[in-house]
């Protein structure tokens, strides 16, 4: 007799799914049972992250879509709930890094792109997601950074830190709202990761924004430096999406071995 699945019948909806924490959460939902709507902006990584969704048994769907376009946000949820009929998980993971530099440096162009992406891609995904939960409940994960809520030492990195607090401060606030529907939002706010959302950095003139300040050796403490993995996230994001997170909402969870703890 098979084994019943934790995230059986269920639809989930993870967007930046072709890479990095978007694509292990994807992963690790669909090991699960869950049937994953794949968004991103590059068919060729999310048809890739598909394949091996449907290796390990699972099943999924591509919604290629930029998070921070309304229409193109509202057409990909609805493609998702009228293949599926229901939408019970939602990643909100999408996100760059943008351009780090000195305020009076970064452009407005630039600002306003880290703005677009992280914190109106946010309320575009949840925007649309949300009223197709309203009367099933579910889970609602965004994920936020060390930086904006626990640290502030990354150099030049005001536009993306703002929009990492403010997607705590969302949470929190809809935490309250969305109680009353039977959706759970949280946050999941990782540090040093092995990802590669790093070569997507702009840094201009560093040593004109970065603090002095001197770590240990191996400033990650649990593990001696050593960043954490894809997966480390993916199973925190599991575990709010499940039931066994029932009674939790509004809540950040900081994934970076202490890291934060020294900043």
């Amino acid at each position: 007799m098979a084994t019943k699945k934790e995230f059986g019948q269920r639809t989930a909806l993870v967007t930046g799914a072709g890479s990095g924490i978007g694509m292990g959460a994807a992963l690790r939902l669909a090991r699960e049972g869950a049937f994953v709507g794949l968004l991103g902006r590059t068919r060729d990584e999310l048809q890739a992250v598909l394949r091996k969704i449907e290796a390990i048994g699972g099943q999924g769907m591509l919604l290629v879509a930029d998070v921070s376009r309304d229409a193109e946000m509202a057409q990909a949820v609805k493609a998702l709930v009228d293949a599926r009929g229901r939408l019970d998980i939602i990643v909100a993971n999408a996100g760059i890094n943008g351009t780090w530099a000195p305020i009076d440096d970064i452009k407005p162009e630039e600002f306003d792109r880290t703005i677009a992406v992280n914190l109106r891609g946010t309320y575009l995904t949840l925007h649309y997601g949300v009223a197709h939960m309203k009367s099933t409940g579910g889970s609602i994960v965004v994920v936020s950074s060390i930086n904006g809520t626990r640290t502030f030492t990354t150099p030049g990195a005001t536009a993306y830190s703002a929009t990492k607090a403010a997607q705590l401060a969302m949470v929190q606030q809809l935490s309250l709202e969305l109680g009353r529907h039977g959706i759970r939002i949280n946050a999941v706010c990782p540090g040093s990761i092995d990802t590669e959302i790093d070569d997507n950095t702009q840094m201009r003139k560093r040593k004109q924004t970065e603090v002095p300040v001197v770590f240990p050796k191996g400033d990650i403490p649990l593990t001696g430096g050593d960043a954490g993995t894809i997966e480390d996230v993916a199973e925190v994001i599991a575990f709010l999406a499940s039931d066994r997170a029932r009674h939790v909402t509004g809540t950040p969870v900081w994934i970076d071995g202490g890291q934060s703890l020294l900043r």
